[in-house]
């Protein structure tokens, strides 16, 4: 399944126009938070499916991989 959203740089060169309407700046900040929301689901969902020596490798415990795993895609 293919994320609709835009891509960061995107957002980041929309946000960074200093002449939007109101209404533009609005969707492009909207845009941005459902990207990072969807960004968190995607990659929680893809860290509890991961093996005990692929989270060695990048420095987490299993513990640590659940608690993180396991946050609403809206948590920091």
């Amino acid at each position: 399944m293919t994320s609709h959203a835009l891509h960061p740089a995107q957002l980041a060169l929309l946000n960074s126009q200093a002449q939007l309407p109101v209404l533009a700046r609005v969707a492009v900040t909207i845009a941005v938070l459902v990207t990072k929301w969807d960004m968190n689901w995607r990659t929680r969902k893809a860290l509890g499916r991961l093996e005990e020596y692929e989270l060695s490798d990048i420095g987490l415990t299993p513990k640590q991989a659940r608690r993180e795993a396991n946050k609403r895609f809206y948590q920091r």
